[in-house]
């Protein structure tokens, strides 16, 4: 339908998966799964579901002739560069501005850039039945993520009583969304049942998300109509933004909106997801060898198991003697090397690199 949009969030530096994901080049603009960038890949998702024309993507200025060129079938108009990154509650309020002078009766979904998603067939059933449930009800509906472990590195939603079914799925009410837990909330939650993964996948009307930003967020809903009324005196989004968004408040969408929100519907997943939020993830999509080793590039080992080793230099070599649970990463000017269990902490790494004055420019 011509009414329906998609806006994706391509923020971020991907620190997790430094070096190889960079400022530059962070990693949603990255094959770090696939042969493809993961921006690509999401995009391409949407085909047969949503016009390439109304995909809107957001993201850091600096990125914007990347993104161009990486999904050569988007408008570029629609290429968004944040001046500064100031989380997703005004990306989603910007998106909002923006999708309504498109057609003030639409309904967009607002997708992240990095989801690593195999089944596109389930996910176009699940987007479609999310975007007649946003269009027949003023509502805020999720996609949920039926957990398979007690993960602790998500938020997780709670569901509450069955809402009636579209277009083939059924629909739940929420009964509330919890921040990421430890170890013991996560095994009880998974226990439960009725808890679902956050995956950041929103649907709505724009009606229904401008009436929740007016009622829980006013000062920031303020900050986007004087966007709004320069984009209607013919100014360039370019030069508002510049001059608009760094005074705008930096606050996430689920603390602005989704937590305080008494109307927020959720349609469980069908198809596989993984927000592939560090190293280790990649074993999960690639296959090992009999010793356990993940590899990719130009690698060879001896006696060495249960290690994941990344090297896209094709005329470099790396090599592995009696090591294990290793993650070895191989760029042309910065290599990493940790154990697999700290695969979460090589953000701290990075901001250490970071606050140096003789390596700021590795990162």
């Amino acid at each position: 339908m011509n009414n329906r949009f998609v806006v994706i969030m391509a923020g971020g530096n991907g620190e997790r998966f430094w070096p190889e994901s960079r400022k530059a080049l962070p990693k949603q603009f990255l094959p770090i799964v696939g042969e493809e960038p993961m921006l690509t890949q999401t995009v391409n998702r949407l085909k047969g579901i949503i016009d390439p024309k109304n995909i809107f993507v957001i993201a850091g200025e600096q990125h914007r002739s990347v993104i161009i060129d990486i999904c050569p079938d988007l408008d570029p108009e629609k290429v968004i560069g944040e001046p500064v990154g100031r989380d997703t509650a005004p990306a989603v309020a910007l998106a909002t501005t923006l999708v309504s002078r498109e057609d003030p009766n639409a309904v967009f979904a607002m997708l992240p850039a990095d989801a690593v998603i195999h089944d596109a067939n389930n996910f176009c059933s699940v987007l479609e039945s999310a975007f007649v449930l946003a269009e027949a009800e003023s509502v805020l509906v999720t996609i949920g993520i039926k957990p398979t472990s007690p993960a602790t590195g998500y938020g997780y939603i709670q569901k509450s009583e069955a809402k009636e079914a579209h277009a083939g799925h059924q629909s739940y009410s929420v009964s509330r969304f919890v921040e990421k837990p430890n170890l013991e909330k996560a095994k009880e939650y998974l226990a439960f049942g009725d808890y679902y993964w956050n995956a950041g996948m929103f649907i709505w009307s724009v009606d229904s998300i401008r009436s929740e930003f007016e009622k829980n967020c006013a000062s920031l809903w303020k900050s986007l109509l004087s966007v709004n009324e320069a984009l209607d005196k013919g100014e360039s989004l370019e030069g508002i933004l510049a001059r608009e968004y760094p005074t705008i408040e930096k606050i996430s969408v689920d603390y602005a909106i989704i937590e305080k929100a008494n109307n927020v519907a959720m349609i469980e997943s069908t198809f596989d997801w993984d927000d592939v939020g560090e190293w280790s993830a990649i074993e999960r999509h690639n296959d090992s060898d009999k010793q356990g080793n993940c590899f990719q590039g130009q690698i060879e080992e001896l006696e060495a198991q249960d290690n994941i080793v990344y090297n896209r230099e094709k005329d470099h070599l790396v090599t592995l003697l009696g090591v294990e649970d290793l993650i070895v990463v191989h760029t042309k000017d910065a290599t990493l090397i940790c154990k697999k269990e700290q695969s979460q902490e090589v953000k701290n790494l990075v901001k250490k690199i970071s606050s140096s004055d003789n390596l700021a420019d590795f990162v």
